[in-house]
C-alpha cells in the first residue's frame, strides 16, 4: 500500500466514530517538503473527544504505538505493520481550530514566532473525510487575503525583541556569552530565529510553514528577503561553537539586513 493509500484507509477508520467530523492529511507530504524520513501527519477534527480506548483500536497490531501523547497537541503515533510507514495523528476540537483562524484573520493577534502556522496548516491540508463539509468550509475561510493589520501586528511584536529592547535576544546572547552559558546562547539564538522568520513571512504576506526547511522555503516562495540571507544565517550557525562576541556581531548583521528590508518595504508602500 502506498503512503497515500494508507492515509486514506486510516481516515476511513476514524470516520466510523461519530465524534469525528473531519480527517485531513497535512505536514510535509502536502506542502511538497517530504522526503524518505517523512511520516504521515493526520489531523482528526472532532465534535467531542475520542477515548483512549477508541484511539487504540486504530493501532492494533503495530509493533510500537504511543497512545495519548500530550506534549504539543493531543496525539497518537505508531508504525504501520504492513508498510513500516510512521503515522503521527493529532486530535483537534473543531471549535478550537475555528478560534485559531479567527485569532489571525479576524483579531490580527500575533505571537512571538510562528504566528500563522495553524493558518498554513489548514491551507495546506488535504481533506480525506469530511462528514458535513465543515473542513472544506474552514479551508475556504483560510483562503482569505493576508490582512495588512496582521502583518503590522507580527512585525510590531517580533521586531523590537530582536535587538532594540532592553531584554532583546541580542542582549540576552551577550549576557549568556559573558556567563559562558552555552545552553542559553543556543536557546536565545533559536528564539531570535523564530521571530526573524515570523517577520519575514509576514513581510511576504505568507502564512508561516512551520519549523522545517525554512531557508529553502524562503528561497522558493519569498520574493522579499535580505539579499545575503543564506550566508548570514550560515555564518551565525558556524559561529555558535566559538562562544565569543562574534556571535553577537553576526546576529546583529542578520537583523540589520532584515531591518533594511523593512525600511525598503515602508518606502515602497503607498501612503
Amino acid at each position: 500500500m502506498s503512503a497515500r493509500g494508507l492515509a486514506q484507509a486510516t481516515a476511513d477508520r476514524y470516520a466510523k466514530f461519530e465524534e469525528v467530523e473531519s480527517v485531513a492529511l497535512s505536514g510535509s507530504r502536502t506542502a511538497q517538503q517530504d522526503d524518505e524520513f517523512s511520516d504521515l501527519d493526520l489531523y482528526v477534527y472532532t465534535r467531542a473527544p475520542l477515548t483512549l480506548e477508541q484511539r487504540a483500536q486504530l493501532t492494533a497490531g503495530s509493533p510500537r504505538a504511543e497512545i495519548g501523547n500530550n506534549f504539543w497537541e493531543q496525539g497518537d503515533e505508531w508504525s504501520d505493520l504492513a508498510t513500516a510507514i510512521s503515522l503521527d495523528v493529532m486530535f483537534r476540537d473543531q471549535r478550537w481550530m475555528e478560534e485559531q483562524l479567527d485569532r489571525v484573520l479576524v483579531h490580527y493577534q500575533a505571537s512571538v514566532g510562528y504566528s500563522t502556522c495553524f493558518w498554513f496548516n489548514v491551507l495546506h491540508s488535504e481533506p480525506l473525510f469530511d462528514r458535513s463539509g465543515w473542513f472544506r468550509t474552514l479551508q475556504a475561510r483560510a483562503r482569505a487575503p493576508y490582512p495588512d493589520a496582521l502583518k503590522t501586528a507580527i512585525i510590531a511584536k517580533n521586531l523590537p525583541i530582536l535587538r532594540s529592547n532592553m531584554s532583546s535576544y541580542v542582549h540576552q546572547i551577550e549576557l549568556a556569552i559573558e556567563r559562558k552559558d552555552r545552553v542559553s546562547v543556543h536557546h536565545r539564538v533559536t528564539a531570535l530565529l523564530a521571530s526573524y522568520f515570523d517577520i519575514l513571512f509576514a513581510v511576504n504576506e505568507l502564512p508561516h510553514p512551520g519549523e522545517k526547511r525554512l531557508v529553502q522555503y524562503v528561497e522558493a516562495h519569498c520574493s522579499k528577503r535580505p539579499p545575503h540571507m543564506q550566508r548570514e544565517l550560515a555564518d551565525l550557525m558556524n559561529r555558535l561553537p566559538r562562544m565569543d562576541t562574534t556571535i553577537v556581531t553576526v546576529a546583529t548583521e542578520l537583523i540589520v539586513s532584515l531591518e533594511n528590508l523593512l525600511r525598503a518595504e515602508d518606502r515602497s508602500t503607498p501612503q
